[in-house]
C-alpha cells in the first residue's frame, strides 16, 4: 500500500515538474539558442508529451484497489454528478474562447514560427471575466466531485497544489507577454475560484484587450 502510494506520488510530482519546466520561457530560450529549427514544432511536441506522460500516473491511480475513503450518496451524489457535468460543459464552452491553432501548436508548425512567446494576443472570454484560469476550475470540480480512495485523494491533493503553484508560474509568462494589461486583469479577477464583486464587465475586458494589443505593437525601447 505505502509503496504503491509513494510511487504514485513520485510519478505525479515528476509529471508536474517536467510539465512546468518544459512550459517555461527559460527552457524555450535554451532550446531556441541550440536547436532553433525545432522551435516551430515545440508546442506540438509539448502537448503530445503532456498527454503521453499523463498516462502512467493515471493508470496507476485507477489500478488502486483500496477501500473508499468516502463516496457521495443520495442527494450529494446527484450534486456531485451535476458539478461534474457543469465542469465538462464549461470546459467545452471555454474552447470557443481559445485560438485552437495557437494552443495546439499547428499554427506555429505551419507558419514555421520559431519564437519563444505565444503569438496570440490577450483574449478575455466570458469565463475569463470571472476567473483567470477557467480550465483549472473545471479540473478542480471534476476531481473533487468523485468518490475518493487513497490513490485518488493523493492525486487530488497533488493536482490541487500544482494548479495553485502552476497558475502562478504561468502568470509570470503572461505578464511578460501582455505586460500592464495582465497586471490590471490579475488585480481585478480571482485566479481559481469566482468571488462575488470581483469580475469584469464586457467593456472593461475589451479595454484590457486593447491595452495588451497596444503594448505588443509598441516598439521596445
Amino acid at each position: 500500500m505505502e509503496t504503491h502510494l509513494l510511487l504514485l506520488a513520485a510519478l505525479w510530482l515528476a509529471y508536474f515538474t517536467l510539465h512546468s519546466l518544459l512550459a517555461s520561457l527559460a527552457c524555450k530560450r535554451w532550446l531556441a539558442a541550440r536547436r532553433p529549427r525545432l522551435m516551430p514544432a515545440y508546442r506540438l511536441g509539448y502537448n503530445a508529451l503532456a498527454v503521453l506522460l499523463l498516462l502512467p500516473p493515471v493508470a496507476l491511480m485507477l489500478a488502486w484497489n483500496g477501500p473508499l475513503l468516502w463516496a457521495w450518496e443520495g442527494p450529494w451524489a446527484w450534486l456531485a454528478h451535476l458539478l461534474a457535468l457543469v465542469a465538462l460543459g464549461l470546459f467545452a464552452w471555454s474552447l470557443t474562447g481559445y485560438d485552437g491553432g495557437e494552443f495546439s501548436g499547428l499554427r506555429q508548425w505551419r507558419s514555421r514560427h520559431a519564437g519563444i512567446e505565444d503569438q496570440a494576443t490577450l483574449h478575455l472570454s466570458t469565463l475569463h471575466r470571472f476567473v483567470r484560469h477557467p480550465w483549472y476550475l473545471c479540473a478542480l470540480l471534476l476531481i473533487w466531485s468523485r468518490d475518493m480512495d487513497a490513490a485518488r485523494l493523493l492525486s487530488a491533493l497533488l493536482a490541487t497544489g500544482y494548479f495553485i503553484l502552476g497558475s502562478r508560474l504561468e502568470e509570470r509568462k503572461l505578464i511578460a507577454c501582455h505586460g500592464e494589461a495582465y497586471r490590471r486583469y490579475r488585480a481585478r479577477v480571482p485566479g481559481l475560484l469566482p468571488w462575488p464583486g470581483r469580475r469584469l464587465d464586457v467593456r472593461a475586458a475589451r479595454e484590457l484587450e486593447a491595452l495588451a494589443r497596444g503594448d505588443r505593437e509598441r516598439p521596445a525601447g
